[in-house]
């Protein structure tokens, strides 16, 4: 299941690239249907029908996101490190370590 939720997320985000490609700059030189007088989207209706296909692509990358951190997320149960840390008894302070060779002078 997840490997076939990871195949449509990387072919929606492929496809969302392509679309976002293929669509006219409106800001200048930027894109690569920018200028030029002929295209075959050229067309205001070709325009509606891409920025259409990208919001529903875009959703549907979302969705796909959402749902792939949900069950991602379902496998482990969130830890902290002071969860696993040992214990410190209270009481008196340990005693300081004993020199391995005595000092003689």
């Amino acid at each position: 299941m997840m490997t076939f939720l990871l195949v449509v997320h990387i072919l929606l985000a492929l496809a969302l690239i392509g679309v976002i490609l293929v669509q006219r700059s409106e800001g200048g030189a930027l894109g690569m249907g920018g200028g030029g007088g002929g295209g075959f989207m050229t067309a205001r209706g070709s325009a509606n029908l891409l920025t259409r296909t990208t919001a529903v692509l875009a959703t549907l990358f979302i969705i796909s996101s959402i749902v792939l951190a949900i069950l991602a997320g379902g496998h482990s149960r969130p830890t902290s490190i002071l969860d696993s840390a040992p214990a410190a008894t209270p009481g008196a302070p340990a005693e300081p370590a004993k020199p391995a060779v005595p000092l003689s002078q």
